[in-house]
């Protein structure tokens, strides 16, 4: 082994650190108790924003700070992207279970301390510390799989992720709104630490994997390099056309550094001995295709979770109080599709198909609902909304099973952060584009409707300030809001298609089953 040293244990032969899975016989029983705190540390990266989010009014109306409210979002989003590579590579390098236990802590550290927050500069900063560790939760959660369980039988288990993808979407606002109501705003953070500590109970006292230390210098600048890069160009994406204009010396700043320093980071990454994120690992054809397949799923994604609630809000007169149940549809879509297809890839061993059909039906899901206007029905909204959600179903993890099965364990970590990072960048570019189209849309048609009169920030106007218009002015609203979905849709629908032409070139590599053991390895001591 080159740069990693696998120390010994107690417990017995393991994995094979330096190449495929760990081959280790483990019980059903066994793999399901790790899984559940794996699945407890996904609903907890998952549901934070969710919950808070439905809190914030009264967040602010206690701590005041209104003019900084973004932040509490922003800091914690902007600490989860550029944390993301940095944890999948210390797990690599350091071992996986020690490394997400750490983030694990990390976020419920972040969580109390939101909890307990006096004012809104402190509430921004703990949510900082609360995004650093979740970085590591949804990379550990991957990573942690790709090692417990080969290719051809992870499956079986993929849909309990999409499961708490759905749950997390649906009951989050739900959740956040309850305890708003009964409880207090600050257990909205509290209520991670008893989910957080049952899924340290179970991963400490239940998973074993290979000890793995590394005899490598970290790559300092490398990471250094990438975070800036990462955090840069998600300010520009939520900054720009809101905060400051699209040409604005701020903007336009912040897209020179982030191109500067992600062109020095890949110059740095080919000559360091352990670099943070292997640039070697794109020379595989399927690990590039399906970073990009990703990218454009997260665009897509977040683009109508970002979009659907206003239409189905303002036009079609659908309540804001339970704004989690308006996804269903597209929820139920993915949901189902992604059990049916984790059974079809464990029982054939089979999977380039399913990309080609999922970009395909994404594309034309995307294409169904630019046809929403202002008589659509809530049934056909929601009958449209299913189909593109199947055809993520068919994406979400068969993307981040095709990039694992492409690397070697060593890799694992980096791979799974990579895969988790082009879907969050594109996420967050595709709100940011989506949302100057849906603008630039809405105001053009009121002003066309209106005779250029103007009524304050179109993009941004909710049901609230849509009932003190006149009635010509709502029904301006309404063509408004559905043209700026027909021109968002429209364009989701093209750049589909370009995940269409990169699954199309996916090769059919033969998911592992398994890997020989080597007896130099050994488990890691609990």
């Amino acid at each position: 082994m080159s740069h990693q040293q696998v120390e010994k244990a107690a417990d017995g032969p393991a994995a094979d650190a330096a190449g495929a899975v760990d081959a280790l016989p483990r019980s059903p029983r066994e793999i399901r108790l790790v899984m559940i705190g794996l699945v407890v540390a996904m609903l907890l990266a998952m549901l934070d924003n969710l919950i808070v989010g439905t809190a914030m009014p009264t967040i602010v109306g206690e701590l005041g700070g209104a003019e900084h409210l973004s932040w509490v979002v922003t800091a914690y989003t902007l600490a989860t992207a550029a944390s993301t590579p940095v944890w999948g590579k210390l797990g690599d390098m350091f071992g996986r279970k020690g490394t997400f236990v750490l983030s694990i802590a990390i976020f419920l550290a972040g969580s109390a301390l939101s909890g307990l927050s006096g004012s809104m500069g402190q509430l921004i900063a703990f949510r900082a510390v609360q995004g650093l560790g979740a970085g590591g939760l949804m990379v550990g959660v991957m990573s942690i799989m790709g090692a417990l369980v080969p290719p051809r039988d992870r499956g079986k288990y993929q849909g309990m992720f999409a499961a708490v993808m759905a749950l997390a979407t649906i009951g989050g606002p739900l959740i956040g709104g309850f305890i708003t109501d009964h409880l207090s705003w600050r257990w909205t953070f509290y209520i991670n630490l008893p989910l957080g500590v049952l899924a340290l109970a179970f991963i400490v006292i239940t998973l074993k994997l290979p000890t793995v230390r590394s005899t490598a210098r970290i790559d300092y600048l490398g990471a250094l390099l990438l975070t800036v890069g990462i955090t840069s160009l998600v300010l520009v994406t939520t900054w720009g056309g809101s905060e400051y204009a699209w040409g604005s010396k701020q903007i336009l700043g912040l897209g020179a550094l982030a191109v500067a320093t992600l062109i020095g980071f890949c110059y740095v990454e080919q000559r360091v001995e352990e670099p943070m994120l292997p640039l070697t690992l794109f020379k595989n054809r399927n690990f590039t295709l399906v970073s990009v397949i990703g990218f454009i799923v997260g665009f897509a994604m977040f683009g109508a979770v970002t979009f659907l609630p206003l239409y189905q809000q303002t036009v079609q007169g659908a309540s804001a109080t339970n704004s989690g149940l308006l996804l269903m549809p597209m929820m139920f879509g993915m949901l189902v599709v992604s059990l049916v297809v984790g059974q079809a890839i464990t029982k054939t061993g089979k999977y380039r198909i399913y990309p080609i059909i999922g970009t395909a039906v994404m594309a034309g899901g995307s294409l169904l609902l630019s046809t929403l206007g202002t008589e659509t029905s809530r049934f056909t909204s929601a009958c449209w909304m299913v189909v593109l959600g199947a055809g993520m179903g068919f994406l979400m993890q068969v993307t981040m099973l095709v990039a694992q099965n492409s690397v070697e364990l060593k890799d694992m970590g980096v791979a799974s952060s990579t895969a988790t990072l082009f879907r969050t960048i594109g996420g967050s570019i595709g709100v940011a584009l989506f949302g100057a189209l849906f603008n630039h849309q809405v105001t053009q048609t009121m002003q066309e409707r209106l005779g250029g009169a103007k009524i304050g920030n179109l993009g941004q106007m909710g049901p609230a300030a849509l009932r003190k218009m006149g009635p010509a002015q709502q029904d301006a609203y309404h063509h408004a809001v559905a043209n700026g979905m027909h021109t968002v849709f429209l364009w989701g629908a093209v750049i589909s298609l370009v995940a269409v032409a990169a699954a199309v070139f996916l090769r059919e590599v033969p998911l592992r089953s398994g890997a020989a053991q080597k007896p130099e390895t050994q488990l890691e001591a609990v």
